[in-house]
């Protein structure tokens, strides 16, 4: 579905990401984990469209069995052929309310009863969402915001949903309620996922594969599952 292939991102003197090769299969969930600073934001905003100095291949394979090669893409056509970020920091528009906020993630459709269907499905994902459609995104809670972040993602239907750190600054019990969703997405709507996490014990625990970065270069990859036991793995990402 989503192969990188050779991808270096510079921003300026900066090597972001070096090099990386990455494989996301149909139906899979595939976890990018390491530090601060790593590349993984980088990586998946270059995915995304969304920085410049990109180098490489990122060859996507859409629904329609069509191939095309991403890198250099405007994010509204990387949209457009089945993709969607969820970002750090959520970044959702605190003046427009929970409701407005979907409706932008559906700017690229113009079939309305369709995105009003799947607005009453992202509110089935997330109850508290429904019940304060008509409240200001910049009035929610963080675990509410990072909800809705990932309902507007949604909202443009994707095939690949990227999501980037969804459990960062949330509590324990929100950040259990996310992963449960993530892996609902995944095995009730067939949804491939690229997960992005700081949280190494909870997506490599869902992980159908997974990738360690380290500086911009990929250093390790498996299943996720069996990264769990790799001495490396627990000593630098799961506290031994």
């Amino acid at each position: 579905m989503l192969e990188l292939k050779d991808m270096h991102v510079r921003y300026g003197g900066i090597h972001a990401v070096q090099g990386v090769n990455i494989k996301v299969n149909r139906g899979d969930i595939v976890t990018l984990i390491g530090a601060n600073g790593a590349g993984k934001s980088s990586t998946v905003r270059a995915i995304a469209g969304l920085v410049k100095g990109v180098t490489g291949q990122i060859m996507y394979t859409g629904n329609d069995g069509r191939t095309v090669n991403l890198t250099g893409s405007q994010p509204e056509n990387v949209v457009r052929r089945g993709i969607a970020l969820s970002p750090e920091g959520r970044r959702i528009l605190p003046h427009l309310t929970v409701s407005e906020n979907l409706d932008l993630g559906a700017y690229s459709r113009s079939d309305k009863p369709e995105i009003e269907k799947d607005k009453e499905w992202v509110y089935s994902l997330f109850p508290r969402l429904k019940e304060r459609h008509w409240q200001k995104g910049g009035t929610l809670s963080g675990g509410e915001q990072q909800m809705l972040a990932v309902g507007r993602a949604l909202m443009s239907r994707p095939d690949l949903l990227m999501l980037d750190e969804p459990s960062l600054g949330l509590a324990p019990i929100l950040v259990q309620e996310i992963f449960e969703i993530i892996k609902r997405l995944n095995q009730e709507d067939k949804k491939t996922i690229l997960l992005i996490e700081q949280n190494a014990y909870a997506a490599l625990s869902i992980a159908h594969q997974a990738y360690i970065l380290e500086v911009g270069s990929i250093v390790l990859e498996g299943p996720g599952k069996e990264l769990m036991h790799d001495p490396k793995v627990k000593e630098a990402y799961l506290g031994g």
